[in-house]
């Protein structure tokens, strides 16, 4: 089924800052950006508590989602010109699927709330299956947008989002290894972030991609624009998503909440409505809805003069960006960690909420890993005979980045522990025993000392 929207009189731009301006020339995606639902994104940051490491990294979701439309919105007008489908099933692009893409590419992330991976991790919330009931329920602005389409729209848009829409095409267009979603956020995020190697060809990138019947390749002579764009998603991950203290402000943030529901079994904590509804467990879409980053923040600021001592403490370190410190792990010094948390209780801090072992495989982000046990979907290059090859097949270098290790293991600890100035602690014989294991930011055995030899070596004369 294909759906047709009303064209405006007049198309609007919006300016941005990444990609020059948005386009918009339908009435629905002009409607969607005007409803209070989508609107609640300009409240909710993309990068969440990046922002404490880089500063200029408090864009949010409204731009990410809007810069996603207008990749989609572009390559749709590039398909339909250079690609246009003439006959059933020959692998090219029906126009027609060009508002349900562009609608889809719009509400990708609708679903997404504060701290959405922290968050989410706790409470036990997808972004992905509230992005589509956001859509599809009916008390929604976005439902009864677009059930003005027409009836059926609202639920082919969720399936886009859902990857079951039946054209592979719309769905990779959005979803998959070289989407607009990613393609949008990278240079998003280095532009905010103030990074250079998160840049990459993307005019390039849109001359060369191209549809085909199970999805969307790039052709051989932009292989390098692709490599490009593999180098640079490699170096943001490394430099800015996997960042310690970026990961160190996710573990205070994720025992903050942790403690908050802890102490609200005890009905000694006062919190805000919207998230009491989070913390008791009986939350519907219109108390999500209502959960913005400042909702969140308006709670820790009330915690922060909690009768709890660790709930209080927590939420002045995350408010007041005071890290944890971390140390690396690898399966070797796995094992120290009991002790080390020993030594942390010692030092008067509940190990249960003062530490973490985390890793960076399981951060939101991924690497491109076409074969292994958990590889993504490939990125195909259409030779010139329409035969397809993946990309490392072809590429050395991308080859060879996916032959590396892409993240790492963390012990996260309060970094008093690590005490190398004139606070008291220093002269503690239980820091300075802590400290023995931790040297150039990894976790070590302490290496026993070497016997001396004190025979005569010299020869008899």
């Amino acid at each position: 089924m294909f759906f047709q929207s009303e064209k405006l009189p007049h198309p609007v731009e919006l300016r941005d800052p990444v990609h020059g301006y948005i386009h918009i020339e339908d009435k629905v995606i002009l409607d969607l950006i005007n409803s209070k639902e989508f609107q609640r994104l300009r409240r909710i940051k993309q990068l969440g508590p990046t922002s404490y490491v880089f500063p200029g990294a408090t864009h949010t979701r409204f731009e990410h989602n809007l810069g996603v439309y207008e990749l989609t919105r572009r390559i749709c007008e590039i398909f339909s010109k250079q690609y246009p489908s003439i006959k059933p099933n020959d692998g090219l692009w029906n126009e027609k699927e060009n508002i349900v893409a562009e609608c889809a590419a719009l509400l990708h992330d609708i679903g997404h709330g504060p701290y959405s991976h922290t968050f989410e991790h706790l409470f036990g919330t997808n972004h992905e299956k509230i992005g589509t009931q956001i859509i599809t329920d009916k008390s929604t602005e976005i439902n009864q947008i677009l059930s003005k389409v027409a009836p059926a729209f609202p639920e082919a848009v969720a399936s886009v989002i859902a990857k079951t829409y039946p054209n592979p095409q719309v769905v990779k267009m959005i979803s998959s290894q070289a989407d607009a979603d990613r393609m949008d956020y990278l240079q998003r995020d280095a532009y905010f972030t103030g990074v250079t190697y998160g840049s990459f060809d993307i005019e390039r990138l849109l001359r060369v991609i191209r549809p085909y019947s199970d999805g969307i390749c790039f052709t051989n002579n932009g292989m390098h624009a692709v490599e490009d764009y593999i180098v640079s998603r490699y170096q943001m991950y490394q430099q800015v998503y996997f960042h310690r203290i970026n990961r160190s402000l996710e573990v205070v943030l994720n025992k903050l909440l942790e403690r908050a529901r802890y102490v609200y079994k005890s009905n000694t904590l006062l919190v805000t409505p919207s998230l009491q509804k989070f913390l008791d467990g009986s939350w519907t879409l219109k108390d999500y809805l209502n959960l913005d980053d400042g909702v969140m923040e308006t709670n820790f600021s009330i915690w922060r003069e909690s009768g709890d001592e660790i709930l209080a403490d927590l939420a002045s370190r995350y408010l007041f960006r005071k890290p944890f410190a971390s140390c690396s792990v690898n399966q070797e010094t796995r094992n120290l960690v009991p002790k080390l948390k020993n030594y942390i209780k010692e030092a008067g801090f509940d190990p249960n909420y003062y530490t973490a072992l985390t890793s960076a495989f399981d951060e939101p982000y991924d690497a491109y890993k076409p074969t292994g046990k958990n590889a993504n979907s490939q990125i195909e290059i259409m030779q010139d005979d329409g035969s397809l090859i993946e990309l490392s097949e072809l590429s050395p270098l991308v080859k060879a980045l996916n032959g590396t290790i892409q993240g790492s293991e963390n012990f996260f600890f309060p970094k008093v522990m690590l005490s190398q100035n004139d606070e008291p602690q220093i002269f503690d014989p239980l820091y300075q025993e802590f400290q023995k294991y931790v040297k150039n930011g990894a976790l070590r055995y302490q290496r026993k000392p070497t016997k001396k030899n004190n025979s005569n070596t010299r020869g008899a004369s």
